[in-house]
């Protein structure tokens, strides 16, 4: 078998054409931005007095910068609040108070924790541990299932970008295998090339829907509900709606992929002997491999146990047990802990090195623990000066949605074609905020619609910028624009039709 590649992702190849929009794309958010805020700061608005109608020109410069990257997204999200300092709609003191909600460290926390993964190559391991299984066999639909399979478990604790930079190179080897096989000059040119690195690209941001900390808008969302709305959703509840519409969709892209890109004749005879070969190079569990499981499963255990004792124990939500895990241990205070650990428990000779460093915590996006926080703070100040609530009013009577479903319908849509356009973290961090708004002005349950535009944001599949994912999909060369835009084009329609069915029925 040909040698597995190097385990660096390649970055994304943009054509001439491709590299002149972009250019144009932030030059048209250079200039669009300061004028935007000028004409809707100037501008007499029906119904908006003077407060929301300065903060509706602040976000309204943020969101052209943020859908067209002129500037870093993080940097936006430090612009945009100080602005409202300088604008007069708060203190310094209360706009930048969402910069350390208790989310925002559940975000360190679950980085640093997949950082660790990384370090020691735990996700690696767990991958070929399962690709080597006797079922996965020389099978397509099988060599789909498990790799859609393990891209989403993983992707259910580590960033989808980490997931699918760990499974790419493993997928790409045995293409490459493949491709020899079969005589083939370019291996990337094949059907089954394109299905087999968009499967891992597109399950790896599915995966993240499962649970509170896959991916940052969900995050997002479980914040705001609970800021804006008082309620408190847990990890165990989150993963009432999130893993079934995982495994749903995980299902939809195996039976399409299967379907659409199968391999040529003979193409996986032998693959099984390769993945023993690899797995058995991974040598056996190091110090620092146990460690960051043993964390990782204590984690995950006192993130579950509430929701079990809220769901198991009488009493219910109410019970004794519930009330004292739920105060003492919150998520993010767990997320701490174990990230705490990770600095104390040693892989070293003596005590010479942690299992994790603070070079390697520094390592973690921070850049989008602050595009989170910047969003939460103009999320909130959008209630505080009652701007949410009138852009609400505005899309009700747009659409005519007066019906709980009809929201969670409208804000699914929304959170997809937003998030075709900017990364999910900013898509969510914009449309949560505004359906909870319409549904209150509306006087209807904003629940269901928060979470239904909360996952809807995850989706977005057309376009190599929709998401990191598939961008390191398209980088690989194997995967042509058409391909991805009608592959994608299918999973949005799937993902709408599940997220607004689990929602209605779980939510």
């Amino acid at each position: 078998m040909s040698p597995a590649p190097d385990s660096t992702t390649p970055p994304a190849i943009l054509t001439p054409a491709e590299e002149r929009f972009e250019a144009l794309r932030r030059q048209v958010g250079f200039y669009g931005a300061p004028l935007t805020l000028a004409g809707l700061w100037f501008a007499p608005i029906p119904g908006l007095a003077e407060s929301p109608r300065h903060l509706f020109a602040i976000v309204g410069m943020a969101l052209v910068l943020w859908m067209t990257e002129a500037i870093p997204l993080a940097a936006t999200a430090l612009l945009a609040p100080a602005l409202c300092v300088v604008a007069g709609l708060g203190s310094s003191r209360d706009v930048f108070k969402p910069f350390a909600d208790p989310v925002i460290f559940l975000f360190i926390g679950s980085f640093m924790l997949g950082e660790a993964m990384l370090k020691h190559g735990l996700n690696r391991r767990f991958a070929f541990g399962i690709l080597k299984l006797p079922w996965v066999g020389t099978s397509p639909f099988r060599l789909y299932v498990a790799f859609a399979g393990i891209t989403a478990a993983v992707s259910m604790w580590v960033s989808n970008a980490a997931t699918t930079a760990m499974m790419l190179p493993i997928g790409l080897s045995i293409l490459s295998e493949i491709g020899a096989r079969q005589g083939l000059r370019d291996f990337r040119s094949s059907t089954f090339a394109s299905g087999l690195v968009l499967i891992t690209a597109f399950a790896a941001s599915v995966g993240g829907m499962a649970t509170p900390i896959g991916t940052p808008p969900n995050l997002i969302g479980i914040g705001a509900i609970e800021r804006l709305l008082g309620v408190k959703v847990t990890f165990f509840a989150w993963m009432k709606i999130g893993l079934p519409t995982t495994l749903i969709l995980t299902a939809f892209l195996v039976w399409r992929f299967n379907r659409t890109c199968p391999p040529p004749a003979g193409a996986l005879e032998g693959n099984r002997e390769w993945l023993r070969a690899e797995g058995l190079q991974l040598g056996p569990w190091t110090r620092g491999q146990k460690n960051v499981v043993t964390v990782f499963a204590i984690a995950v255990a006192a993130w579950v146990i509430p929701g079990l004792i809220a769901a198991l124990a009488p009493g219910g939500a109410a019970s004794p047990a519930y009330i004292w895990a739920s105060s003492r241990l919150p998520e993010s205070i767990v997320g701490l802990l174990a990230a705490s650990l990770l600095f104390i428990l040693r892989v070293g000779d003596g005590f010479s090195e942690g299992t994790l460093e603070w070079k390697d915590a520094s390592r973690i996006d921070w850049g989008t623990i602050l595009l989170f926080a910047g969003g939460m703070a103009l999320g909130e100040l959008m209630f505080s000066t009652g701007l949410a609530r009138w852009i609400g009013g505005g899309l009700g009577e747009l659409f005519h949605a007066k019906t709980v479903f009809g929201l969670t319908l409208l804000f699914t849509v929304v959170g997809v074609l937003v998030s075709e356009m900017t990364t999910n973290t900013a898509s969510a961090t914009m449309i949560v905020p505004i359906a909870i708004a319409v549904a209150q002005e509306t006087g209807l349950d904003p629940i269901k619609p928060a979470l239904a535009a909360c996952l809807g944001c995850s989706m977005g599949f057309l376009l190599p910028v929709s998401t990191g994912p598939n961008a390191m999909a398209y980088g690989t060369g194997c995967v042509p624009i058409r391909s991805m835009m009608r592959q994608g084009l299918w999973l949005d329609a799937a993902g709408v039709v599940v997220i607004v069915t689990m929602v209605t029925v779980l939510g």
